[in-house]
């Protein structure tokens, strides 16, 4: 048994090593060469422009709720080939300011979408163009990182697919968002942040949906391969997904491809995923026209969100269908610097003020353009956000260079679980102090209470920030940032 917050033992930590040749194809990195980068030269355009919708969440006879999406569409979904350079100008239709980040994918520093960290805010009515080089496949997703808790709470989420003319030729593919949604009897919001929630494990949503309905039927072929992209896109829920009926296969996390794991062969036959987090499964349909379902089985309740029924046959295939092999800059396991934070509570030398005063005007005037929470109640490293009216930035967490390998144990030692993201970075997770986690490609990785998982990777240049995804949490205190030169 490992004691509280133990890192990973030596024989972990080098049989992390030997595993990471199977996540990927070591690929050069192009961080810190001499040479300049290649001019981009866009070869898709669109503009996503925020702004109200109304959604029957409580049923098709049930009353409207305003929530918010882009370009009017619940979970705007965008497709883009493995390689394309994407110039999105994001229009912010909203009555307040906010921003747009494209999460899980690695971009220069300076289209992150962080205010007041690599970007300003965009007011109301303003635009902001990104430069996306869609270099790594897989499913990511993109939301606003100002006011999170409000605008994402109220349906700001879009997914972003890359696909890979590489992959194997599935029978049906399905791509489910889930979230929950904080719902009066008469569909307006409650509030989506209450105190009691922001310093525990978060203000719950008692309206669950995939895809913005209770449950989605959805067809495939007996006997047949089904690719499902499943996104928790929801501000604070963890969840345990699981199936029934079928064979199903964990083919990639975050986007990023891995050798397939058996979902049975996982601890309790599920794979557990924090706000923010995504993976991919394949699904074997039963032969014998059976119907498969998915779902949440971290409630008392199973949430079954789909059902999977056959409609028409074919020739079942045997073993899993594995995606091409993750390219991403590989980490120097042997050379890597090691570094540890700690996921804790606030305590007085986290909350100390970091810029105005509370009385002066300028503060005032600042707290929307620095996209704070109302209090603050989690550090990392007795380090916490800016919140209220607490002002300015708080230091690095680290200074790293470009280029270099870094080895970051995160150690939590609160009672509640904490997805953490890291921005601008695909990173490798070696394993975790419970043994819980196969090695793995991510950019958001879910630490347990009393659980120290290691991740490394490659530092690319930029100021980056480093947060949990309960997104309470990171708007009072549990954010960070690494800079990289």
């Amino acid at each position: 048994m490992r004691s509280r917050g133990a890192g990973l033992s030596r024989r972990a930590f080098l049989g992390a090593g030997a595993a990471l040749g199977a996540l990927g194809a070591i690929a050069p990195s192009r961080l810190g060469q001499a040479r300049a980068p290649a001019p981009f030269v866009p070869t898709d355009r669109l503009t996503l422009a925020a702004g109200p919708l109304d959604m029957r969440l409580l049923g098709p006879d049930g009353p409207a709720t305003p929530c918010y999406a882009y370009d009017g569409e619940p979970f705007r979904l965008i497709r883009l080939p493995r390689g394309a350079r994407l110039e999105a100008t994001y229009a912010n239709g909203l009555n307040e300011g906010s921003s747009l980040h494209f999460h899980g994918i690695r971009m220069p520093n300076e289209f992150d979408g962080v205010p007041p960290l690599t970007q300003p805010l965009v007011e109301p009515g303003g635009r902001f163009v990104h430069l996306l080089p869609l270099d790594d496949p897989g499913t990511f997703f993109f939301h606003p990182h100002c006011d999170e808790t409000g605008q994402a709470g109220r349906g700001l989420v879009g997914v972003l697919i890359v696909e890979d003319p590489r992959d194997p030729r599935f029978d049906a593919e399905h791509v489910l968002c889930l979230k929950d949604w904080r719902l009066a009897d008469d569909g307006s919001f409650l509030p989506l942040t209450e105190a009691d929630g922001a310093s525990k494990a978060g203000t719950y949503g008692a309206t669950r949906t995939c895809n913005g309905q209770p449950r989605l039927a959805l067809n495939a072929p007996a006997g047949g391969d089904v690719r499902l992209r499943i996104l928790n896109v929801d501000s604070t829920r963890v969840m345990d997904i699981g199936v029934e009926g079928g064979e199903a296969w964990l083919i990639a996390v975050d986007g990023h491809a891995l050798k397939p794991v058996k979902l049975d062969d996982l601890p309790d036959g599920i794979w557990r995923m924090g706000p923010a987090q995504r993976i991919d499964l394949h699904v074997r349909m039963p032969a014998n026209d059976a119907p498969v379902t998915i779902g949440d089985y971290r409630a008392s309740e199973v949430y079954a969100f789909a059902t999977l029924t056959a409609q028409g046959r074919t020739k079942p295939r045997k073993g899993p269908l594995a995606l091409p092999p993750a390219t991403l800059p590989v980490p120097d396991l042997k050379n890597a610097e090691s570094l540890s934070f700690t996921l804790q509570q606030a305590t007085d030398a986290a909350v100390k003020e970091l810029g105005l005063p509370h009385d002066d005007p300028l503060a005032k005037a600042l707290v929307a353009s620095f996209c704070v929470g109302a209090a603050t109640y989690w550090s990392i490293g007795q380090v916490s956000w800016s919140a209220g009216t607490r002002l300015g930035l708080p230091p690095p967490l680290a200074r790293m260079e470009v280029g270099k390998s870094y080895r970051v144990t995160i150690k939590n030692e609160t009672r509640f679980p904490h997805p953490i993201h890291l921005h601008g970075h695909a990173f490798a997770v070696l394993g975790s102090s419970k043994g819980r986690l196969p090695p793995h490609f991510a950019d958001t990785v879910l630490v347990q209470p009393g659980e120290a998982v290691d991740i490394a990777f490659v530092a690319a240049p930029g100021d980056w920030v480093f947060h949990c995804h309960i997104l309470e949490h990171m708007e009072t205190g549990m954010m960070g940032w690494f800079r990289v030169v």
